[in-house]
């Protein structure tokens, strides 16, 4: 039986591992030529960021932005956020990627890492906006996905490479957000938080500002009924999205297939297969209640439903849990 002393020294030796191989995969970035820093007047700037007034002095990009990056919208929200706050970003964040909208946000837990790992889910494009130098990813445990967002999008920050996520950073790194972005979504907020200042900063720049609305019992969405209470557009879906972009860009959004299958689908399932689809909708259903209700083995519907995500027909939630994928 491993002793105390013994489980302790490989649990420490396996996080200093881990550690060690984020430092060297941070460091390895910052040596590739799609690590650069760009000015405003540079081709590489984004452009709406560039229209503000007093943009960013730089940006040091890991990734790459592109001229369709244009088509823009944010998602942000409470860092304490609820399950319902988690599906929706998710949702918004897939559904908008899917029609060619790159997702915005800024890499802090709940709402915002929601928004990023649905975009990156639906294959689309996202971009990750730091309060933080790109050397000292905030938060820690965002280092994955941070490397995952570089490799089909972009990591940003307009602070120096080993800056250190400090209080006043934040309300700089949310006015970038903003201004990268035709509109911003809030999710979920409390009455004082981050994502309202994003919000509010939008309002300046004459960017759209919409909310989610949430139960009027929860304390994390008094800020988003408070913004809806102020004018700003209510969001159910990504329909309500694109309805407030400016037309010339509404034009740009990809059309999805409307079949019963997404767009990208694989092969049409067989029958055990349908019968899990017509057990999911537009609520998650947990895999225990799915394997219980389709009547098949737990083994077999556990692969099935990985299968059916792979292929495109379900998507996966934190939690075990599963959507229907195709909602258009």
């Amino acid at each position: 039986m491993m002793t105390t002393t013994r489980i302790y020294a490989e649990t420490l030796s396996d996080a200093r591992h881990r550690a060690s191989a984020w430092r060297e995969e941070i460091a390895r970035a910052a040596a590739a030529p799609s690590v650069r820093v760009v000015s405003p007047g540079n081709a590489a700037f984004p452009g709406l960021l560039g229209e503000i007034p007093d943009p960013p002095a730089c940006l040091h990009v890991w990734g790459r932005i592109l001229a369709e990056d244009a088509l823009a919208v944010a998602v942000v929200g409470s860092r304490q956020a609820t399950p319902y706050g988690i599906e929706i970003a998710e949702r918004l964040g897939f559904d908008l990627a899917t029609r060619g909208v790159t997702v915005v946000s800024g890499l802090a837990r709940g709402i915002d890492s929601a928004a990023h790992r649905g975009a990156l889910e639906a294959g689309g494009r996202t971009i990750a906006v730091l309060g933080s130098g790109l050397d000292a990813i905030y938060p820690p445990e965002n280092r994955r996905l941070a490397a995952r967002i570089a490799r089909s999008g972009a990591v940003i920050s307009q602070f120096a490479r080993n800056a250190r996520a400090l209080p006043h950073h934040f309300p700089e790194r949310n006015r970038v957000i903003a201004g990268l972005a035709l509109g911003v979504v809030v999710v979920e907020a409390a009455e004082r938080s981050g994502a309202l200042i994003t919000a509010g900063h939008a309002a300046e720049l004459g960017r759209e500002v919409m909310a989610v609305p949430g139960r009027v019992t929860s304390p994390t969405s008094r800020g988003a009924h408070r913004l809806l209470k102020d004018g700003a557009a209510p969001v159910e879906g990504w329909e309500d999205v694109i309805a407030q972009l400016p037309a010339r860009f509404r034009d740009c959004v990809k059309v999805v297939a409307a079949s019963g299958a997404p767009a990208g689908a694989g092969a049409a399932p067989g029958d055990d297969e349908r019968r899990l689809l017509a057990l999911l909708g537009e609520e998650p259903a947990g895999m225990d209640d799915l394997i219980m209700r389709s009547g098949l083995p737990a083994g077999r519907a556990a692969a099935l439903l990985q299968s059916l995500a792979l292929d495109g027909w379900v998507r996966q939630l934190p939690g075990a849990r599963f959507i229907r994928a195709g909602r258009s």
